[in-house]
């Protein structure tokens, strides 16, 4: 089935600035309330939230095999269900609703105002109700950095690294959507210098730049998904800062890996942007050497040509941009990542999330986290308030954003931002001063 949406020609009679993230072609799904209080599934065209719960209640989506609430739930799960036929389908048919040569919507000013919303009329929510999350590492330049710094430079990479894509099992239950507040977290340190460890908040909160994809059904237990197939199983992708205390990983990764240090919040873009959207945006990923095991050998092209960048803004200050790479720098596809996670026969349900980890490009402006930008803090960042930063501060924001862009279409993700707040406090629950 072809996919109509992705025609880079097409026009909308939304009005799309040059610039935006989410032209026609976008055409990415979220979850939002609106102003009446309703939870909805809805997608974006330029600054313009359009409710498809409503739009399916006026039949906009005849003759697609739809149940009647599909679009009126508060997650996106039993969508992504479906399958990737029906997303495409979707997908396909809300272009032509919104096409500028398509009178049936663009001319109904009743139905206009009951499906369309300014962006200041709705609050985004988690897209996905999470099951399951599991996070990678990645990107070669990231573990190699890492390396250097915490073990002999000369053998950067674990053992295993160039062999398979390393991951953990990590916490869903604390990811949360672009504007919501993270608090420092407390946990174990062990002080340089010292054998006893102390208890208190971590000197080292870091963001880490990451991207995420959303799976469906996938399989059943003891079932692999074969390399080559592992795609049709993705239904798109987010922004993902996985936020982490480095203090607090140093003292308890060994052996089992991060615990405290990761599970205390991870957030994500609430628009996910479909496979089908960056198809055009296929590139080839870093050679790998040696040749992988034969279940993660694939033909074609499976990385993405993704922009990214890290802007840190102190508070009352300026954002100064502090990283800029890519997605096509990971050494693991994502489709190399499900076919390993499956290979064991791990079922993979839908909404389940799986973080890229840290992605680092070759150069020390994109590199994917504070631990490298300021290299353990020994290369502080100056801010544009005259302040320096090795690691996140109380008051600081870290906002991520993200792109596709050729001659034709640009295809972007929004940006997925939050701010480091103190750690918790009872006074402050109780509102003692």
């Amino acid at each position: 089935m072809p996919i109509t949406a992705n025609d880079p020609q097409r026009r909308s009679w939304i009005q799309v600035n040059k610039d935006s993230d989410f032209p026609i072609q976008n055409i990415p799904f979220g979850v939002f309330l609106t102003r009446d209080d309703v939870i909805t599934i809805g997608t974006r065209i330029g600054d313009t939230a359009i409710d498809l719960g409503a739009l399916h209640q006026l039949g906009y989506f005849e003759g697609i095999p739809l149940t009647d609430d599909i679009f009126l739930q508060d997650s996106l799960n039993d969508f992504i269900s479906d399958g990737k036929k029906t997303w495409r389908l979707v997908r396909n048919r809300i272009a032509e609703i919104f096409d500028i040569n398509n009178p049936k919507l663009k001319d109904n000013e009743e139905h206009r105002r009951i499906v369309l919303f300014t962006l200041d009329e709705i609050e985004m929510q988690l897209p996905v109700q999470i099951g399951d999350y599991t996070d990678f590492y990645s990107s070669k330049e990231h573990a190699t950095n890492v390396g250097k710094m915490f073990r002999d430079p000369e053998n950067a990479l674990l053992p295993n690294w160039l062999h398979i894509p390393v991951g953990y099992h990590g916490r869903s239950s604390s990811i949360v959507p672009s504007g919501i507040p993270i608090r420092r977290p407390m946990g174990q340190t062990l002080p340089p210098g010292t054998d006893t460890p102390l208890f208190g908040p971590s000197k080292r909160v870091d963001f880490e730049l990451e991207m995420a994809f959303i799976t469906t059904d996938a399989n059943q237990l003891g079932e692999p998904i074969p390399v080559d197939e592992a795609e049709d199983y993705i239904f798109g992708m987010v922004l993902f800062n996985d936020w982490s205390a480095r203090d607090i990983q140093k003292w308890e990764y060994v052996p089992l890996g991060p615990f405290l240090a990761k599970n205390f919040a991870s957030s994500i873009s609430p628009w996910i942007v479909t496979m089908d959207a960056l198809e055009p945006f296929r590139v080839a990923g870093p050679k790998q050497s040696p040749a992988p095991l034969p279940y993660l050998q694939y033909s074609g092209n499976k990385s993405f040509d993704i922009n990214l960048e890290v802007s840190l803004a102190p508070e009352n200050s300026e954002p100064l941009t502090i990283c800029k790479s890519n997605f096509k720098y990971m050494y693991w596809t994502m489709a190399q990542q499900l076919a390993h996670h499956t290979v064991n026969g791990c079922n993979v349900n839908s909404g389940d999330m799986m973080g890229s980890g840290t992605i680092s490009g070759p150069t020390p402006d994109s590199y994917g986290s504070m631990l490298e930008l300021s290299w353990s803090g020994k290369k502080p960042l100056k801010m544009k308030d005259g302040s320096e930063r090795t690691f996140i501060e109380d008051g600081d924001t870290v906002t991520m954003k993200g792109y596709c862009q050729n001659n034709k279409v640009r295809i972007g993700f929004g940006e997925v931002s939050a701010k480091l707040l103190p750690p918790f406090s009872e006074k402050k629950k109780n509102g003692d001063r």
